[in-house]
C-alpha cells in the first residue's frame, strides 16, 4: 500500500514537470531581444589583381605569379604606385617591373549604414615577364566604384577614361563585348571593358579585365597566361536592425499550450495503463475493506476453526 501510494504521486509530478517544460520552452525561446543584432556593410578594393603562369624556356619549369597591389578590406585605404616582382629562372632571378602608375589609391569603408569600395588608378603601365621594354596594356584613367547603402538599390560603375594601348597598339574599346588585340609574333590579349553587377544585397565593378596569352621568347620566358584585373572593387549591404512584432511573443504563448498540453495527458494515462490490474485490485481493497470473495475466505476459516476443536477434543479423550 504504501509502495503504490508513494508511486502514483511521483508519477504525477513527473507528467506535471514535464508539461511545465514544455510550455516554458517556447515561452523562454520568444523572450529574446525584440531588436535583432544589426552589423557593419562589407567592402573591397583593389587596383590590380594578377594570376599568371609563366613557362620559361624549352618548358624546363612553370612557374605561378599571384600579385596584388593596393588590396584592401574595410576599413582600410592604400596609396602605392608600383609593383614589382622576382622569379627564380626569370632574367637570372632580378626584380621586374609588374605595373607602374601616377595615381594608384583603393579604398573601402563600411558602416552600419553604408558600405562603399572605390579605386582611382591613373597613366598605368602594365607589364609582365619577358617583355620589359613593351607594356601589356597602358591606360589613362581607371575608376571603379561600388556602393551599398541600407534600404537603397546597390550600385556598381566603371569607367575607362583616355587611350588605352595594348601590346603597342592603340585600341578602341567597346562595352559591347570583349575586345581581342594580337600581335604577331608577341601574342594576344583578350580586353573585357567596364564589368559590374549587382543583386538585392551586393555589388561589384572591374574597370578591366585582361585575359592574357604571350610568347615573349626573352629573358628565359617562353609564355605567359592568365588573368589581370586592373581597378575592382565590391561591397554588401550592412544588415539592419529588426524590430519584432508585438503579435509574435503572445502568437508563441498560445502556439506552445497545446503543443505542452497534449504530452501530459498522454503521459498520465500511459503510466497508470501498463499496471492497471494490481493497482486497480490494491485501491479497490483500501476503499471497501475487502471483496467478492471474503465470504468464501470466512466460512473457510470457520470451517478449519471447527475441525481443529474436535481434533484437540478427540485427542484429549484418548490420552485421558
Amino acid at each position: 500500500m504504501n509502495s503504490d501510494n508513494f508511486r502514483m504521486p511521483a508519477r504525477r509530478l513527473a507528467a506535471v514537470a514535464t508539461a511545465a517544460a514544455l510550455t516554458a520552452a517556447p515561452l523562454f525561446l520568444s523572450a529574446r531581444p525584440a531588436h535583432a543584432t544589426g552589423g557593419h556593410g562589407h567592402a573591397s578594393a583593389a587596383v590590380l589583381r594578377a594570376g599568371l603562369d609563366v613557362s620559361l624556356l624549352h618548358r624546363t619549369a612553370d612557374v605561378p605569379l599571384t600579385l596584388s597591389l593596393d588590396e584592401v578590406q574595410a576599413p582600410g585605404d592604400a596609396d602605392r604606385t608600383a609593383l614589382s616582382a622576382r622569379l627564380d629562372g626569370v632574367d637570372q632571378g632580378r626584380p621586374f617591373s609588374v605595373l607602374r602608375a601616377d595615381v594608384a589609391s583603393a579604398r573601402a569603408t563600411a558602416t552600419d549604414e553604408r558600405a562603399e569600395g572605390s579605386v582611382r588608378l591613373a597613366n598605368a603601365r602594365l607589364h609582365v615577364p619577358g617583355l620589359p621594354l613593351l607594356s601589356l596594356v597602358e591606360v589613362g584613367t581607371v575608376t571603379a566604384r561600388a556602393t551599398c547603402a541600407a534600404g537603397r538599390e546597390p550600385e556598381a560603375e566603371a569607367n575607362v577614361l583616355g587611350a588605352v594601348t595594348v601590346l603597342g597598339k592603340r585600341t578602341t574599346l567597346t562595352a559591347g563585348g570583349p575586345t581581342e588585340v594580337r600581335v604577331p609574333g608577341v601574342g594576344e590579349v583578350r580586353l573585357g571593358l567596364a564589368e559590374h553587377r549587382t543583386t538585392s544585397g551586393t555589388a561589384a565593378a572591374t574597370a578591366l579585365r585582361l585575359k592574357v596569352s604571350v610568347n615573349p621568347l626573352r629573358l628565359n620566358v617562353a609564355e605567359v597566361t592568365g588573368t589581370v584585373t586592373l581597378a575592382e572593387a565590391s561591397c554588401e549591404t550592412p544588415v539592419g536592425e529588426e524590430e519584432a512584432t508585438p503579435s509574435e511573443a503572445p502568437a508563441s504563448a498560445e502556439s506552445a499550450a497545446p503543443e505542452s498540453a497534449a504530452p501530459a495527458p498522454e503521459k498520465s494515462t500511459e503510466a497508470p495503463a501498463s499496471r492497471a490490474e494490481p493497482q486497480g485490485t490494491r485501491s479497490n481493497l483500501a476503499e471497501t475493506g475487502g471483496s467478492s470473495a471474503t465470504p468464501y475466505i470466512a466460512g473457510g476459516a470457520l470451517a478449519l476453526l471447527l475441525l481443529g476443536g474436535g481434533a484437540v477434543t478427540v485427542a484429549r479423550r484418548r490420552w485421558g
